[in-house]
C-alpha cells in the first residue's frame, strides 16, 4: 500500500537559491512545451491536410534539449530531472483535457504553485536528512520514515516555506477494533458533521475566523508597486495567512476522518455535487470552508488503511426530508427549518440527527431493496 508524506524543509539561504532555480527551470520548460503545443493544436485546426503528430513528452524532452537548453545555459544549472517531468506533468494535463476530465492547462506564473520532481539517487540517511540529486542533503524538522528509498520526490513552496513530498510503500496494516458496526454522517454548514450516534463535530471555519485580517493585509497591499520588495514583503504575509487558514481546516478534517475509520465498519455518506452547491451564491464561501471534497477523499483512503467500509448513498436520497422513525416523506421542508416535525407520528428531531439516522439505515435499505427484486424476478 502506497502512502504519501510531506513535511517541511529546513532550508539555508544557499538551499533556498537553489530550489528557487531548480522551481524556476521545471516553470519554463513547461510554459515552453504548453506554448509549443498549442502552436500544433492551431495548425492541425487551421491546417487539416497537414496535420503534425501530437508530440509525446519523450519528444518534447528531445525538442527542449536540441533548442531551448543550448539558447539557456542556466538549464545546466539545474538537475535535468526538473525539466523532464515538467514536460511529463503537461502531456498528463494534455490527456486529462482530451479525455475531458479537466479543463485545458494554462501557463505557470512565478511564485504561485512552485514545484519540481526529481529522481535518481535519494535516499533518505538519517531521521532528519533526505539526499536528493543536484542539491545534495536536506534536513527536515520532522521525522522521516526511515528505511524506505523514495524513486522520486516532489519539492514545493507555500509561502516562505518549501516542502518536500514522497510516497511510501508499506504493508496493509490490521483493521483496528470497531466500537460501531454502522454510522451515517450528514455534513452540512453550520456543523461539519452530525454522526447518527449523535455525536457533533463544529467545522473549523477558519476563513471566517481570519477573514477580517485577510482582507486587512490586502487592503494595505493595493497601493504598493508590484515586485517592489514591500509589495513581496506584504505578499508572503497574505500567503502565510492563507496557508495557516488551509492548515487549521485540514487539521481538523484529519482528526476527524481518522475517528470515523478507526471506530466505525461501515461508514454512510452523502455523494454531495460539491461543485453544484458552489454555485450558490450565498452559501458558496461557507460549504468552501468546511472542505466536504477534502473530507472524502480523506475518508476513502483511510478506511482502507484502517480495514472500514465507506458506502456512498445515493445522491438523490431525500435523507432530510425522510422521517428516521415511521418513513413519512416531507416534500416542504426547506433549508432553513433546523427541526423536522413529522405529522405521520409526531416526532420531533434535529434535522441533521434525522438526516444521519436515515444514511445509517441505507445499506439495509439496499440490501431489502436487491432481495425484493430477486424474489419477484424469480417469481
Amino acid at each position: 500500500m502506497l502512502l504519501g508524506f510531506k513535511t517541511e524543509l529546513k532550508l539555508n539561504t544557499q538551499q533556498r537559491t537553489m530550489l528557487a532555480q531548480h522551481a524556476g527551470v521545471a516553470r519554463h520548460a513547461y510554459n515552453w512545451g504548453l506554448g509549443l503545443t498549442k502552436q500544433i493544436l492551431l495548425h492541425n485546426r487551421d491546417n487539416p491536410e497537414e496535420r503534425i503528430k501530437f508530440p509525446s513528452a519523450i519528444d518534447l524532452h528531445k525538442w527542449l534539449v536540441a533548442m531551448v537548453k543550448p539558447a539557456n545555459p542556466w538549464y545546466y544549472e539545474s538537475s535535468k530531472c526538473a525539466p523532464q517531468f515538467a514536460l511529463r506533468h503537461l502531456r498528463a494535463a494534455w490527456d486529462d483535457c482530451f479525455k475531458k476530465k479537466k479543463k485545458p492547462p494554462r501557463f505557470k506564473k512565478k511564485g504561485r504553485n512552485d514545484s519540481f520532481t526529481l529522481d535518481g539517487t535519494i535516499k533518505v540517511i538519517d531521521h532528519l536528512k533526505i539526499q536528493v540529486p543536484k542539491i545534495g542533503i536536506l534536513r527536515t524538522y520532522e521525522r522521516l520514515p526511515h528505511g524506505y528509498k523514495p524513486k522520486n520526490v516532489t519539492i514545493s513552496r507555500q509561502a516562505d516555506s518549501w516542502y518536500v513530498s514522497f510516497k511510501v510503500e508499506i504493508e496493509p496494516p490490521q483493521s483496528t477494533p470497531k466500537t460501531v458496526d454502522v454510522v451515517g454522517v450528514d455534513l452540512g454548514v453550520k456543523t461539519l458533521a452530525y454522526l447518527s450516534t449523535g455525536i457533533v463535530f463544529k467545522g473549523a471555519k477558519s476563513y471566517r475566523k481570519y477573514e477580517k485580517k485577510l482582507a486587512k493585509l490586502q487592503w494595505r497591499n493595493r497601493n504598493k508597486v508590484i515586485n517592489s520588495a514591500n509589495w513581496k514583503k506584504a505578499q508572503i504575509k497574505i500567503a502565510r495567512l492563507h496557508r495557516r487558514i488551509a492548515n487549521i481546516r485540514k487539521d481538523t478534517l484529519h482528526k476527524l476522518t481518522t475517528y470515523l475509520a478507526k471506530n466505525h465498519s461501515e461508514i454512510v455518506i452523502e455523494d454531495l455535487n460539491v461543485s453544484g452547491m458552489l454555485k450558490n451564491g450565498k452559501l458558496a464561501k461557507a460549504i468552501a470552508d468546511m472542505g466536504f471534497h477534502e473530507f472524502r477523499r480523506q475518508l476513502e483512503y483511510k478506511c482502507q488503511l484502517y480495514g472500514s467500509k465507506l458506502i456512498i448513498a445515493d445522491r438523490f436520497f431525500p435523507s432530510s426530508k425522510t422521517c428516521s422513525n415511521c418513513g413519512w416523506y416531507n416534500p416542504d421542508l426547506k433549508l432553513s427549518d433546523r427541526w423536522f416535525c413529522c405529522v405521520s407520528c409526531g416526532s420531533f428531531i434535529e434535522r441533521d440527527w434525522n438526516a444521519s439516522i436515515n444514511l445509517s439505515r441505507w445499506s439495509h435499505r439496499q440490501t431489502q431493496a436487491c432481495g425484493q427484486v430477486a424474489a419477484d424476478s424469480l417469481g
